[in-house]
């Protein structure tokens, strides 16, 4: 008798993985009865992943080191033996702000400093004629897009907590929110930047990929208790995954998978739309120009489903920069832990796969190497200035 499961998931472009593991079969290959839950908010697949109503979840990457970490909410450990996308993301901005942007940018506007830039100008204009803060969206306070934001932001001499405002919205709400004008901006995963384009009301201004060519977006996540009593459908699992991610890579495959990530009760957008983010041909603008990067999410290739403990570091460094957690060894140690490439090597088997590039596993735009080992020094480097609200922790510069 199949084992059954409960898995949440927000309607993303990198839920594909869940999604077709169940809809094709591959979780049943595996004696896995798995149901997909689909849920509006990141707030509601927390609550009920921490309170066991799930047994696994498309989480956020930093969300899942946030549990662990026991910050801003209970903690509940978390680990992950398979990443459900790598980048993934855009900065979608208003025809308004767009043009604002535009007519102050000093070099490529392709170049996120330049736009950053551009934008901390913008910034200043709109101080000097007493005009309400810029307010950009993103889904929740430890996610990817809000450190998305904040990166670029920071790079032009913009202070997301003090020049600007960021606000929470549930994915599928920011499309209507831009368009209402209660948002300038936002950060979101696909397909919600694409159908923004498709109505008029966006310009795509950075796949977040051009911030950093490796950032973990999600995870299929379980908890550590969980995971401590059920070893081995956790393998299970993360191989009926991994044979997902495979099929979704495999171009041949594609008017299937967009076929199966289309159908009710799953994302419920066009094929197209969904074509373009698993292509990477992404429209950018309403007037139809078109920009391609082989990087803009990555599901099964480039080792991607491999869970790289360097990014918890990533993410936790953020944590600290933005003054959401202290700087500690011990929260270090443990976000690395979330990411757990052991747990697919047992699953998958062979020689792991690893990335080639970058060489520091993350690959900012600033130039910033990272050093998984060193937060502080790294923070130290940046070359953006910190929120002055959040004073240094101890022993960063």
């Amino acid at each position: 008798m199949s084992e059954r499961l409960r898995i949440g998931f927000i309607p993303l472009v990198d839920a594909a993985a869940l999604i077709v593991a169940v809809d094709k079969g591959f979780c049943a290959q595996e004696d896995l009865d798995v149901e997909l839950v689909r849920e509006i908010s990141w707030a509601n697949v927390r609550d009920k992943f921490n309170i066991g109503l799930f047994d696994a979840a498309h989480l956020l990457a930093p969300m899942a080191v946030a549990s662990s970490l026991g910050i801003g909410h209970i903690k509940v450990p978390v680990i992950s033996g398979f990443g459900l996308g790598v980048n993934g993301n855009a900065i979608t901005v208003s025809p308004d702000l767009h043009a604002a942007i535009a007519a102050n940018v000093d070099g490529d506007i392709a170049d996120p400093v330049v736009s950053a830039r551009a934008l901390a100008r913008v910034v200043a204009e709109r101080k000097q004629l007493g005009l309400e803060p810029l307010i950009f969206g993103m889904t929740f306070p430890f996610s990817s897009h809000n450190y998305d934001l904040r990166f670029w932001m920071g790079a032009g001499g913009v202070d997301p907590d003090e020049d600007v405002r960021l606000v929470v919205l549930p994915p599928p709400y920011m499309v209507e929110s831009l368009a209402n004008k209660h948002l300038d901006g936002f950060c979101v995963g696909a397909p919600w930047n694409s159908v923004a384009i498709d109505l008029g009301i966006g310009h795509i201004l950075h796949f977040t990929c051009e911030l950093f060519q490796r950032a973990a977006e999600k995870m299929l996540a379980v908890r550590a208790s969980w995971a401590e009593g059920h070893p081995d459908t956790l393998l299970r699992l993360i191989r009926a995954h991994d044979r997902a991610a495979q099929f979704i890579e495999y171009d041949a495959n594609r008017d299937e998978v967009c076929a199966i990530l289309t159908a009710p009760g799953r994302i419920e957008v066009t094929p197209e739309l969904i074509r373009r983010t698993l292509d990477g041909r992404l429209k950018v603008s309403p007037e139809g120009l078109y920009r391609e990067t082989g990087r803009y999410l990555l599901v099964g290739r480039e080792a991607a489903a491999r869970p790289d403990p360097v990014q918890g570091a990533w993410n936790y460094a953020q944590m600290v920069r933005w003054g959401q957690a202290p700087l500690s060894a011990e929260l270090l140690a443990a976000a690395k832990a979330v990411f757990r490439p052991d747990l697919y090597d047992a699953a998958v088997g062979g020689t792991p796969i690893l990335p080639i590039a970058p060489a520091d596993g993350i690959g900012e735009c600033t130039g910033t190497t990272f050093d998984p080992d060193d937060i502080a020094g790294y923070l130290s480097a940046l070359e953006i200035r910190r929120c002055p609200l959040h004073p240094p922790p101890p022993g960063v510069g």
